[in-house]
């Protein structure tokens, strides 16, 4: 131990480098000196990679999908550390290809474009082969149905609330989703699909109407022909546009007026959804909202359809109300008095409300989307006998 005395040591003590960083005690001297003086030489860290490529000394691609489900695995479910959470969600990430929580989105790939990554929530009792699946708006994400996950499932219902990836084409993207039904092994869903969402659902049943796998639809501020939004001839441009006027041209269909409290939060959380997505999200969705196309009803007339809409300002003219009552002449009606753009949001327990009043002609059947333990016996006489009425009257 050197005191105050030892004066011999001192001027050693003062140029003998000491170490100054964790790992560099064991150096000699000299590489101690070259360490201090910032002259150790230091990793290549990656540069950003140039467009439409990956540089070589990057991780693999692997590595950044070793998340991702595979539509060749089967998902292996795990008990959950976190306590306090619904049954539902009590599962682990899903690395490895196990299956997603509240707090991560299940991911998987169908296509053989790696890209192509489809990200789902999955609540509810896992032996209902025939679930509620949401399908998103164009501003949307899986997670802008929150409010009826968590209630639908309170209930016994089982949800699966949707993100799709890129796809430029209608076509393409009803291939993809029948290939995500293949994988979570079901033959047939009910469809909530919230404006382009809707028009999805119903191309994809129109898709399936050789062998259906769409036992029933919901269509909340849906339409049945892109042509009334008069972009068709730029719908082949989007791709080029950057994200900032993609974003603008999507948020000119917002509520800029006075709203109420409920609504203005709606807005805002849509807001935000929507700067979570990128550019080649943000213009295939609107490729897809007004590429020239339209639903063939000849092809779904004998599919149950509930229409929901506001009476309020939303993106949908009067006119695109009045085609889908036309379209769809035995649908039943939900309205709703007020709700805007997003009423699953500011008006959650009305259209919860009606999505089970939807689903409740499915109950005591094979494509019910509820555990049947959760329905009393004399309900489920009660919509026994009605089937026998109806199948008479057929």
């Amino acid at each position: 131990m050197v005191t105050a005395g030892d004066t011999q040591l001192r001027p050693f003590l003062a140029t003998w480098p000491r170490p100054s960083k964790p790992g560099s005690a064991g150096l000699r001297p000299a590489a101690r000196k070259i360490r201090e003086r910032g002259r150790w030489p230091r990793p290549a860290w990656p540069r950003a990679p140039p467009l439409g490529g990956r540089l070589s000394n990057a991780p693999p691609r692997s590595a950044e999908l070793a998340g991702t489900e595979r539509s060749t695995h089967r998902p292996r479910p795990g008990p959950s550390s976190l306590p306090g959470l619904d049954p539902c969600w009590r599962e682990k990430p899903p690395w490895g290809g196990g299956k997603g929580n509240w707090r991560r989105p299940r991911k998987i790939i169908v296509d053989d474009d790696d890209s192509k990554i489809w990200s789902l929530y999955d609540a509810g009792p896992r032996n209902i082969r025939c679930p509620l699946i949401f399908l998103p708006p164009v501003s949307g994400t899986a997670d802008v149905f929150f409010r009826q996950i968590l209630a639908l499932t309170g209930w016994g219902y089982r949800v699966i609330a949707l993100q799709y990836p890129v796809y430029w084409d209608h076509l393409e993207f009803c291939d993809g989703f029948r290939k995500l039904l293949d994988h979570l092994q079901l033959d047939k869903v009910h469809l909530f699909g919230a404006s382009l969402g809707g028009f999805l659902a119903q191309k994809f049943a129109e898709y399936t109407h050789k062998s259906p796998r769409v036992q029933s639809l919901i269509l909340c501020n849906a339409f049945s022909d892109t042509s009334i939004f008069n972009q068709t001839w730029t719908a082949n441009s989007f791709w080029l546009m950057p994200s900032f006027m993609l974003k603008k041209i999507v948020l000119g269909n917002f509520s800029s007026g006075p709203v109420d409290p409920m609504m203005a939060d709606a807005i805002d959380f849509m807001v935000d959804r929507l700067e979570s997505l990128g550019q080649s999200e943000l213009a295939s969705r609107l490729t897809l909202n007004c590429q020239n196309s339209y639903v063939e009803p000849h092809k779904i007339r004998d599919i149950p359809v509930t229409i929901m809409d506001v009476f309020d300002q939303s993106a949908l003219s009067t006119e695109a109300k009045e085609e889908m009552y036309k379209l769809y002449p035995n649908a039943r009606r939900a309205h709703l008095k007020t709700g805007g753009n997003f009423p699953y949001l500011c008006r959650s327990a009305e259209v919860n409300l009606y999505v089970q009043i939807h689903l409740l002609q499915f109950h005591g059947t094979k494509y019910a989307a509820i555990d049947p333990s959760m329905v009393s016996a004399e309900e489920l006489e009660v919509q026994k006998g009605n089937l026998g009425i109806s199948q008479e009257e057929q």
